[in-house]
């Protein structure tokens, strides 16, 4: 079913632009956080914005009703779910979007192939992430789609070149950074003092905090970062490790955790949502991944001016300057030891260095307010946004 489209140089507060972003889950992850920023942060005198939730919801979806965004659960129960891309199907021909904007790889397929069928104007698809797991099927469905879509937004070059080199144009990807809401913009959380930090997660007091925020999963490479926390014990080192996030291999890294006896120093904090508290008493945030899109967490520590040692991938490069405002560790093959090795001598090098912390630290923030805003991320998309549908 097609329907009239208006076109939209006549806009200007006479007609509302409807845009449908489509996505897997409303879980706290990455992509899902930037959907939520995204639809709730468009211009209401010129958006109206719905959301299709092709799976599940999750603690997202309260960010969406409390800006009376309205979504729907499209309950795909399968990987090959006919009846779900119907039902999807359906709920466009209802909403009449002017535009789709489909997000990861199971909302880039389902939603486009039904925008596609329902003759949306304007369809775009988002790649959040370098996706290696990604095998031969998926990347015959992302090229065929490619093709009819008006443009790919990503957050990263790193992904961009992923894609280039697996069959797909750059010249089809637009880049529009990932954005982070600043400290003074974030919901009015009770700050903590630092010795509030300790007493509210039941830990012995220690001079440093490492911290990393991670879904727990093999991609994070968290057990290796257990190893240089022990490394750093061995060392003599004064510090608490925190590590907030859940995911499917929590019981595994809490049995290795118990397995090298470092339950003192290595905490499994879990899924929080009220992390911002917590950031401004971090002395280093790590983030170790294999692979990344670009980093959430990241984004946000560099916020509250928190320095960063990361590993040196492709997403990381954009956000972190090594030796400005952080530092990059080399990947060294597939040589963990050593990559923990470097992990451990960076962090070292900070805690010894409390100036050199702290100068890392405020160059973050600074960059994070000059690139990294949410009001840029907004703009962007909303000028992208328009720019396409003009040309229709």
């Amino acid at each position: 079913m097609a329907w009239i489209h208006t076109k939209i140089p006549k806009l200007h507060g006479l007609f509302m632009i409807k845009a449908l972003q489509i996505i897997p889950t409303l879980d706290q992850s990455g992509a899902e956080k930037q959907m939520t920023l995204l639809a709730t942060g468009l211009p209401r005198d010129e958006f109206e914005s719905h959301v299709a939730v092709l799976t599940r919801t999750g603690p997202l979806a309260s960010k969406l009703e409390a800006a009376n965004i309205p979504y729907t659960l499209i309950n795909k129960t399968t990987k090959i779910d006919l009846f779900a891309w119907f039902r999807l199907k359906h709920l466009i021909q209802q909403i009449k979007p002017d535009i789709v904007h489909t997000w990861l790889f199971a909302g880039n397929a389902y939603g486009r192939a039904a925008a596609f069928a329902c003759k949306v104007p304007v369809v775009f698809a988002g790649e959040r992430c370098v996706d290696p797991w990604k095998g031969r099927v998926h990347f015959i469905i992302d090229r065929s789609m490619a093709r009819k879509t008006d443009a790919i937004i990503t957050n990263s070059s790193g992904v961009v070149d992923f894609y280039a080199q697996n069959g797909i144009s750059a010249e089809r990807f637009v880049v529009i950074p990932n954005a982070v809401v600043m400290p003074m913009q974030a919901s009015q959380e009770i700050p903590l003092t630092r010795e509030q930090v300790f007493e509210e997660l039941g830990l012995k007091p220690a001079k440093h905090i490492i911290a990393m925020v991670a879904r727990l999963w093999p991609q994070k490479r968290i057990q290796e970062a257990i190893w240089a926390a022990d490394m750093l014990k061995f060392a003599g080192e004064d510090f608490q490790f925190l590590i907030f996030g859940d995911g499917p291999q929590a019981d595994e890294l809490v049995r290795y955790r118990n397995s090298v006896c470092i339950n003192d120093r290595v905490h499994f904090v879990g899924h929080r949502g009220d992390v911002s508290r917590f950031m401004p008493h971090f002395d280093i945030l790590w983030c170790t991944s294999a692979y990344e899109g670009q980093s959430n967490s990241i984004l946000e520590a560099m916020s509250f001016a928190v320095p960063v040692i990361a590993s040196d991938i492709p997403g990381n490069r954009d956000l972190v300057m090594h030796d400005t405002t952080g530092f990059l560790t080399p990947e060294h093959g597939d040589d963990f030891h050593r990559r923990s090795r470097d992990l451990v001598k960076r962090t070292t090098q900070l805690f010894d260095n409390p100036v050199k912390r702290a100068e890392l630290g405020a160059a973050a923030a600074q960059r994070i307010a000059e690139h990294f805003t949410l009001e840029q991320m907004i703009a962007r998309h909303v000028e992208l946004y328009r720019k396409m549908l003009q040309t229709v």
